[in-house]
């Protein structure tokens, strides 16, 4: 068995982050910016009113000036063209480009308009209420890559005048469960068999960290049907096995894989749930072999599979996010298996699940941690810091 950190070397080895393609900004919220984009103007592009009112030259106030003459209407989209002197408005609407001789706008609450003309009733009129040119970014502000982009990112790529960023091509991921023990959900299982859950949880999982999936039909524990299977996967960038044989985890799944050209990496790794793990290039695709275990499956897909998919997405390279917190509780001495276990974080503590078995899915569905108990690691007080993985 190797350890975990260097079972995760070894995955993230597997695979070099894929190729950039250009996005229809409409449909790139969620995907990973592969490169940097420029704004190729300045926002705004020219001095606007902050507010409704009326455009004038600040050296009015100063002068004491509380009457002025509108000579014409600037909104949004429609400027004003002509100068406006002392003594001299224009109507404006939030948005509209400040004229040609203005500084400053009267909010529409501080003035009496009679017959062309204002009259200044209310103040202090101290702020000038004028977003100047370039006040939220300028021409080549850059909004910087590697980053999964949000909403806000998608509002401030179209502000920029970025119609189709680059982004990281989502990894295919082919996914077989193997076993003659499952089903598919909805059909109706033996009284000795089960459902396939593992298949569609990691399809989940790793959809919503940015690849595509494809769950292949359920091998069943024979060569001839793993080939035929192993056969499907064409096109993938990553192949996900769930499960091994009646005979020992794995044991017919790497000899299948060896046979399409398997080149294995390593084999088990000393950690609680997920001990018989499995990576390796198979005819030059990368390949993960999971346990069968529900539970061992999913975590292994935390811990493993998607520091993996988030390497071929170009984000940063490393295992998943880390942090810390105090136990809640007295935590026992664990064994020479690094232990993922499920909790939750509550109240900034950590409340570690007493049902640690890896056949309960019902417990990883009410966890939102990852508590990590180290190798070896002896009996932990209640108050200890220990690290955790958020779900």
């Amino acid at each position: 068995m190797i350890s975990v950190s260097a079972a995760l070397g070894h995955v993230l080895e597997l695979a070099h982050p894929l190729e950039a393609e250009p996005i229809a900004l409409q449909h790139a919220v969620g995907r990973i910016l592969s490169q940097p984009v420029f704004a190729d103007r300045n926002q705004p592009p020219f001095a606007a009113s902050a507010m409704d009112g009326y455009a004038i030259c600040a050296a009015d106030l100063s002068a004491g000036r509380t009457q002025w003459d509108v000579i014409g209407e600037a909104a949004a989209g429609h400027r004003f063209d002509n100068a406006v002197g002392t003594g001299q408005a224009t109507r404006i609407f939030t948005g509209a480009p400040l004229p040609q001789g203005t500084d400053h706008v009267l909010i529409q609450e501080h003035v009496t308009a009679v017959e062309g003309s204002i009259t200044l009733t209310d103040g202090p009129n101290d702020k000038p209420h004028v977003r100047p040119a370039g006040s939220d970014f300028a021409v080549g502000y850059q909004l910087t890559a590697p980053r999964r982009l949000t909403p806000q990112d998608i509002a401030l790529m179209a502000s920029m005048n970025v119609a189709q960023p680059m982004v990281s091509r989502k990894p295919q991921v082919a996914i077989i469960a193997t076993g003659d023990e499952l089903v598919q959900p909805g059909e109706s299982p033996r009284n000795d068999q089960i459902i396939a859950s593992n298949t569609y949880g990691l399809a989940a999982m790793l959809q919503q960290v940015g690849a595509e999936t494809r769950i292949l039909p359920i091998a069943r524990d024979r060569l001839e049907s793993l080939a035929e299977v192993f056969a499907l996967t064409t096109g993938a960038d990553l192949i996900i096995t769930i499960g091994g044989a009646s005979v020992g985890d794995h044991d017919l799944v790497a000899q299948a894989a060896a046979n399409f050209g398997m080149q294995q990496s390593f084999y088990k790794v000393a950690m609680r749930p997920g001990k018989p793990l499995m990576a390796g290039h198979m005819s030059k695709t990368p390949m993960i072999g999971l346990p069968g275990n529900p539970v061992s499956a999913m975590v292994c897909g935390e811990v493993f599979v998607v520091p993996l998919v988030h390497k071929m997405l170009g984000l940063p390279i490393g295992g998943r996010q880390r942090l810390t917190a105090p136990l809640a509780d007295d935590l026992q001495a664990n064994g020479p298996r690094e232990h993922y276990m499920r909790g939750n974080l509550v109240a900034g503590e950590l409340h570690v699940e007493r049902r640690q078995d890896s056949a309960l899915l019902t417990v990883l569905n009410a966890a939102n941690v990852l508590v990590v108990h180290k190798t070896s690691a002896p009996a932990q007080p209640k108050g200890t810091l220990m690290e955790y993985i958020p779900l």
